[in-house]
Parts: structure tokens; sequence; C-alpha cells
């Protein structure tokens, strides 16, 4: 079965908490904080592979996880680091936010790989938090929470030649004919329902050909499966367009030939642009007038045609021989996309270390990650502890904006889901 496209959920790790502990050896007096931090979260990372060519196995499991990072301990213990999680894709898979629907990373080449999400940062352990006025801190900082996204997978076939045209026009009969490939054929519409990879050997040279499934009429708006055909030829150098010119289905050769550069025109992304040869096929049924009419037009539109017999091998070399001459003038070229996802996004959130003040009726509140985190490590029957809390919120200005939204003494302020009456010391 071939899988060309995937929606799974990715999830990095938390950190470890930092540790709240003090030396406790004897003969040391006054010993002091001990409390080792905690360990970074594991990132999830995309790696892409050059043996695995469909995306099936992300069908039957859905979320991946990386491995939380270990609290701190005493002696300044670091907690351990948590393991990444290695998500393998074939070369080729293009990952894509589901949110934004922007491309966060196209891994186009073996070995490519992609930090998707970073792992939350250990906490802090109790002994950063000593200072000449606060000898024994009873209390560390939180890790960095887990970050949780959905992303879209989808495989684009990387491929020097692709065959297009209408279906059961032969385009698998020629692959199989020219790679040895042995895609299933028969004399119905969509025999191929995804696309045949194989390769091709001219003399001590070799490329890549890809059948890409028929196409037809109004497949740039989705028709038939005419979005997950055209994606794959976005990455192929040049098109063989193959055309029934004997009119064996009861079509016109040259509306046939118009037909599927309108769709490649629609569809967008620069697909008519890339280099094309048009292959006249089945000339063992047409005769001279027919293919004469069909060459004419077509050569008119600057496209070389080659007539083509695939299953009695006629015209298979010729056709062959210059699809390797057109592909040695064109150069690797690097694919741009201009809608790549922001890394701020899923990196750290530049409004961190804000602090929002809202209202909620008579009670007014307070949100922010870094605040939340805070609060989260805050002991709260340490009174040093409290004075540290205290004094983040101060120096980010939000007491003095709370104070022009009209708190006073005794009103009630919320943290998360935490309610304190405030009193102006």
């Amino acid at each position: 079965m071939f899988v060309d496209r995937a929606r799974i959920t990715i999830k990095s790790g938390k950190g470890g908490d930092g540790s709240v502990s003090f030396r406790r050896e004897p003969f040391v007096p006054q010993g002091g904080p001990d409390g080792g931090d905690g360990g970074n979260g594991g990132d999830v990372v995309f790696l892409a592979v050059g043996n695995q060519k469909t995306l099936l196995d992300f069908r039957y499991k859905r979320k991946y996880e990386a491995e939380n990072g270990e609290d701190g301990r005493r002696k300044k213990q670091y907690g351990k680091r948590g393991s990444n999680c290695v998500i393998k894709v074939p070369v080729g898979t293009v990952i894509i936010d589901v949110e934004t629907g922007l491309v966060m990373k196209d891994l186009n080449k073996n070995g490519d790989s992609f930090i998707a999400l970073k792992g939350g940062k250990g906490g802090k352990g109790n002994v950063h938090f000593k200072s000449s006025v606060r000898q024994a801190p009873n209390f560390a900082e939180a890790g960095g929470t887990a970050r949780e996204r959905q992303v879209l997978l989808e495989l684009k076939l990387l491929a020097d030649v692709g065959l297009i045209g209408f279906p059961n026009v032969g385009k698998s009969t020629l692959l199989s004919v020219v790679t040895g490939a042995e895609p299933k054929i028969g004399n119905y519409h969509f025999t191929t329902l995804y696309p045949n990879l194989g390769v091709v050997q001219y003399s001590d040279k070799s490329f890549v050909m890809a059948d890409i499934p028929g196409l037809i009429e109004g497949a740039h708006k989705g028709a038939g499966l005419g979005l997950d055909f055209l994606k794959h030829i976005e990455r192929t150098k040049i098109l063989i367009h193959l055309v029934d010119v004997s009119g064996s289905e009861g079509r016109d050769p040259i509306e046939d030939f118009e037909k599927i550069n309108h769709e490649l025109l629609s569809y967008g992304k620069t697909l008519l642009t890339k280099p094309q040869i048009v292959a006249a096929n089945k000339m063992d049924m047409v005769s001279q007038e027919q293919y004469k009419r069909f060459k004419e037009y077509v050569e008119e539109k600057g496209y070389s045609v080659y007539p083509l017999s695939a299953p009695l091998h006629q015209g298979v070399s010729e056709l062959i021989s210059a699809a390797f001459a057109l592909l040695e003038t064109i150069p690797e070229i690097e694919e741009i996309n201009d809608n790549y996802f922001d890394p701020d996004l899923y990196g750290e959130d530049p409004d961190y270390r804000l602090i929002h003040c809202t209202k909620d009726e008579d009670t007014f509140v307070l949100s922010g990650k870094q605040l939340e985190k805070i609060f989260n490590s805050t002991n709260f029957n340490d009174i040093g502890s409290l004075r540290y809390l205290y004094k983040y919120i101060e120096q980010n200005g939000a007491i003095d904006r709370l104070k022009e939204m009209g708190l006073t003494d005794g009103d009630t302020v919320r943290i998360i889901d935490y309610e304190f009456e405030y009193y102006d010391e």
C-alpha cells in the first residue's frame, strides 16, 4: 500500500523540576543548599531516511512523545536529560503545521533532520537562589512545560522524469518497458491508484521515472484524485506527456493535450513551466494523417513530439535518449517556499515573560507562561519563596497596571486557579 499523507500528534518532553535540598553531612556547619537542576525534556526530531518509501507506519501509530527530563537531586546532581523522539520519514516528506497550514520543513535529502518541537528546559535547583540575604532558599524552579502540536506529513515523490497524461494512455506500460517495473496494467480507467517508480538505465547513466496516475479535467479542483496526483509532479525535473493519438477512448488527442496542460497551469506552482516532451502513443493504431495533424499542432506550441508504441517497443529508445539529453541541461535547483512556518512559533514564545492583566467581574486576573512556571515553583510555606514570586510580579509592572485598573486593598487577585487578597505593603 502506498500512503502519501498522514496526520499525527507530536509532544516534546517536560523539563525536570529543580531540587530543594540542603547539605546534611556531619561536621559541616551551615552546609547550605545543594539542590541540583532538572534535566531538559527531549526534543521531537524528524529524520529523512532513504530505505522508507511510504508513510504507512503512521496509519497505525498517531502520537509520538519525547521523554521527560528527570528531576534534580541532592548534592547538586543534575537530572538526566530526556531522550529525543526521533521520527523516521521517507525522503521527500514535507512537514506541515496543521493549525496554520504552513510548511515547517521539507526533508528532500537523505539524512536531513529537523527539530519540530523543543523539550522544556530543566528547572533550577535551590542552590541557584542563594544570596547574601537569602542563605537557605526553600524553593526551586519547576521544569519547563512540554509542547504539543498536530502535524501533517505529506510525501512528494522525488523523480527526475514524470509521466503525465489522461488515464489509459499507456504511462504504466511505458514505465514497465523502460525500467522493468511491474505496475498493475489493465484496460480501464484509474488502473494506477498510486505513483510507481522505476530506474531507467541509459549507457552508464540512469534516472528515476515516475508514473503519475491519470489526470482528468478538473483535477486542480480535486476532481478524481487530481490533487493527490498533481503534488507529485512538483518534484520532477522534466515531464513526458503521453497522449493517445489514436483517440481509442473516444477523445480528441489535441483536446487531451490542452486539457492536461490546463490542469498543470491551474494547479500553479510553475508546473507548466517544467520542460515537457510530448509522446504520441499508440502509433500502431493511427493513420499518418492523424499523427501529422497532432504533431503540427503541438510543435507550433513549442514542444517536441516523439511517435511511440510502447507495447511494441517502437520509438522508446528515441524518447529515452531525448529525455536524457534534456535532463543534462537542467541544473539542480533548490526548492524555495515563501510560506515557511515561523520558527518563533515553535520555539520559545516571544510573549513568554509577559504578565497579562485582566479583570473578571470583581476579580483581578494575572496570567502568563513564565508566571505560571514560577507560581508552580513557589513554596507557600516559605516567606522567601513568596517574596520571590511577588518581586517577579512587581518587576514586570503587573502591580502598577492592576492599580491603574482599580486594584485596592482587600481586592481579590487570581493566578491560575488560586485566589489571594491584595494588601499594599
